[in-house]
């Protein structure tokens, strides 16, 4: 059920999101210059790496590092307002057709985040496809505490269901960042 509603939704979702995309883009190379759509190699399924995409909110001679190391000097004004509102999450959409991602699983992190990948290893979380969003991002548990980060990752496994996921994804939508509110699986 999961993976007809992730292919499902997301290629309505691409039909509805492709406008914003294309207004997006504008604003996006009006403000710098380099490609609009953002790659990079992130750990999938079964630890495999697979190319995730994003809207580039950063200046093109960012380094590649994981968000929480990143300078907010390379953040652009249109990049801050697009991870403000997550719309820099909509190309994951061709992800997810791609069947490399869903709508809720872990989020993909980077190869070069080797504690946090032993850290899903060791608790079985690799045998899940990763997310645009989940447990830990509703949860404000960001890649900087890779146990923590894993361990809720691990709760999400243990417990996830269909509904749990609709209500992951109702949270990510419509609650504010930092809420003090902790969303638990099961």
């Amino acid at each position: 059920m999961k993976k007809v509603f992730d292919l499902s939704s997301a290629l309505i979702g691409l039909i509805f999101a492709a406008p914003v995309i294309a207004v997006l883009a504008v604003l996006i190379r009006r403000e710098s210059e380099g490609p609009v759509i953002f790659s990079q190699e992130r750990v999938g399924l079964d630890g495999r790496l697979f190319r995730c995409y994003k809207l580039r909110t950063m200046t093109v001679n960012a380094p590649n590092v994981p968000t929480h190391h990143a300078s907010g000097a390379h953040i652009t004004r249109v990049g801050a307002l697009l991870r403000r509102s997550k719309l820099d999450e909509l190309p994951q959409l061709w992800n997810i057709i791609r069947g490399e991602m869903s709508f809720v699983g872990p989020r993909p992190c980077l190869p070069t985040q080797a504690e946090l990948i032993e850290e899903r290893r060791q608790r079985g979380v690799l045998a899940l496809l990763p997310g645009i969003t989940g447990l830990a991002q509703v949860n404000n548990i960001d890649m900087s505490d890779p146990v923590r980060l894993a361990d809720k990752d691990a709760e999400y496994l243990a417990n996830r269901s269909f509904l749990g996921d609709l209500h992951l994804i109702y949270c990510t939508v419509f609650r504010r960042a930092g809420s003090g509110d902790r969303v638990r699986m099961g």
